[in-house]
């Protein structure tokens, strides 16, 4: 069952990503400046006090690391849930992790290139490696995870034979 599940979720974060990626640049212009702007909103003291050019200025200042860390972050999801795939198929140790972060990189350099024909966008050989970074991290993270629970299932096991 944890097979199914975490297949479905992987391929459906898999659409996600080709979603975004399939936004003309325009509209994913649109979308990384709104993000833009609720930051505008969250974190700076007075910005909603501040004349609409200002704001607009701001959020078009810190558009590229809005959009890099979108990239960033959209795959960190998908390598903790590709790792999360991998261990429910019996997958472990470095394995896991290579199988994780493999399979990520490629499904980033197919994103980058099916972005050729999207209007306006471009493949960027950055964007895939942050994408690969991305991945990496998530799956990392998850790998943690994954070995801290089986030392405390272990050390739970030891203390119950000693008693």
């Amino acid at each position: 069952m944890k097979r199914n599940i975490f297949t479905l979720m992987v391929l459906l974060w898999m659409g996600i990503i080709f979603w975004f990626s399939a936004q003309p640049a325009d509209q994913s212009e649109r979308m990384s400046l709104s993000v833009g702007h609720v930051a505008g909103l969250l974190f700076v003291d007075g910005y909603e006090d501040w004349h609409q050019e200002r704001q607009e200025a701001f959020e078009e200042e810190i558009d590229h690391g809005v959009r890099k860390a979108a990239h960033f972050t959209e795959y960190a999801i998908l390598g903790l849930l590709l790792t999360a795939m991998y261990r429910a198929y019996g997958h472990e140790g470095e394995r896991l992790f290579l199988l994780a972060a493999g399979t990520g990189s490629l499904y980033a350099a197919t994103d980058e290139f099916h972005q050729l024909f999207v209007q306006g966008r471009s493949c960027q050989i950055t964007d895939w490696m942050i994408d690969t970074c991305g991945v990496a991290a998530g799956g990392a993270v998850m790998y943690m995870i994954y070995r801290f629970a089986e030392q405390r299932r272990r050390r739970g096991q030891q203390s119950v034979k000693n008693t």
